[in-house]
């Protein structure tokens, strides 16, 4: 049976050169980076050239990146950081509500704890106006944080606008860019920001590993406390084999960027294919959206359903994040953007990959039409 897989956005392969990289840091060079001795400063020599390539992917300074252990470690670094150190200057917290859970989760254990947070909606195609974002500011705001593209529907929000309102009013600004950066270009200083985050395995690297991009003179407080790795800012011993292959997928990665456009023409001729079949529809804006990403959504049939059938012709797809794939609840990106609970259980989220070729698009055209026929005759909610 052919296998396609196109969920990308969950997770990738890890490259082949990635892997070798990160070898001999298991069983040759596995000093302790913060050691004297050769073996030691083999490992430093490794995570510094990692940091530098990181930097590289996403325009800034080497020493600006602090490595982490997941997208989500530095998303809630960088907000839980941010607004501890700052406490003094005010309470409020501005985000969307579309961000990942791992900022959406962090905002609400903020508010548990004395913050106040605005969570300022979006239109129907899944984007942020800057407008509301200027208009949500209060004396008592001292972080703003805004995703680059959604994880689910794709939509890359107008974080340079939002920047430079953010710039004017003195007030600190993250971007989770976890599903931009190696997909389109990311530039820090183009894109105005305090801090974003960005993770490995979503670019051909390891997964358990991560980098929080701190801008200069942008203060946090520290989350985890130890012996003071990473500038005293993420105390833990350096995972070394993570942290090269990391470097190394962002060196690939930075290297391809001008390839990943071809991955557009895959995307819209994976969406006018489906978009053939009877009441379907495209979730997110139809250009302003990530190169690889579709989203789409059935009248009268549940996406559950459909993962499950897809799976067993061999392709493997979602209903949106891989981080709330068992929940029961629809997906708060789709509600947020005005579908009804039962529009929101009918999404499929195709996401492709540098080895996705037009025949694997073609695969899933020709196998989606007949298991879509086959739950609506079968689904209470058809007509």
């Amino acid at each position: 049976m052919k296998q396609v897989y196109m969920d990308h956005s969950a997770t990738t392969a890890t490259d082949p050169a990635v892997t070798e990289a990160m070898l001999p840091y298991f069983s040759e060079k596995y000093g302790n980076p913060s050691s004297l001795y050769t073996i030691g400063r083999q490992a430093r020599r490794a995570i510094e050239e990692a940091r530098q390539h990181v930097s590289d992917l996403i325009g800034a300074k080497k020493e600006e990146i602090i490595f982490t252990g997941s997208g989500t470690e530095s998303d809630n670094l960088a907000i839980k950081g941010s607004v501890l150190k700052n406490r003094g200057k005010g309470d409020h917290i501005i985000t969307s509500s579309i961000e990942h859970h791992a900022v959406l989760h962090t905002c609400k254990y903020l508010e548990k704890n004395g913050f106040k947070v605005t969570y300022l909606p979006v239109s129907k195609e899944g984007i942020v106006n800057p407008a509301d974002v200027e208009k949500a500011i209060t004396p008592q705001t001292i972080l703003i944080t805004i995703m680059h593209a959604n994880n689910e529907i794709g939509t890359i929000q107008p974080i340079e606008e939002i920047g430079k309102i953010a710039k004017e009013k003195q007030i600190t600004f993250h971007t989770d860019a976890v599903q931009t950066a190696g997909k389109i270009p990311v530039n820090v200083d183009a894109l105005g920001v305090s801090m974003l985050s960005v993770s490995a395995h979503k670019i051909y690297g390891p997964k358990g590993v991560g980098a929080l991009y701190l801008r200069k003179g942008t203060a946090i407080e520290p989350q985890l406390h130890g012996g003071g790795h990473e500038r005293n800012i993420r105390s833990s011993t350096e995972n070394v084999p993570g942290i090269v292959g990391f470097g190394k997928a962002s060196e690939l990665a930075k290297e391809r960027l001008p390839h990943e456009s071809n991955l557009t023409a895959l995307r819209d001729s994976l969406i006018k294919g489906v978009l053939e079949i009877e009441d379907s529809y495209l979730n997110g804006h139809p250009v302003k959206r990530l190169p690889n990403n579709a989203n789409f959504r059935f009248s009268f049939i549940e996406g559950e359903s459909m993962i499950l059938n897809l799976d067993m012709k061999g392709v493997a797809a979602s209903t949106g994040s891989a981080c709330s794939s068992t929940s029961l609840e629809p997906s708060h990106v789709l509600m947020a953007i005005g579908l009804r609970p039962e529009e929101a259980h009918g999404s499929l989220r195709l996401t492709l990959g540098r080895k996705n070729t037009q025949e694997d698009v073609d695969y899933v055209i020709s196998v989606l039409p007949d298991i879509v026929k086959k739950l609506r005759m079968i689904s209470p909610l058809s007509r």
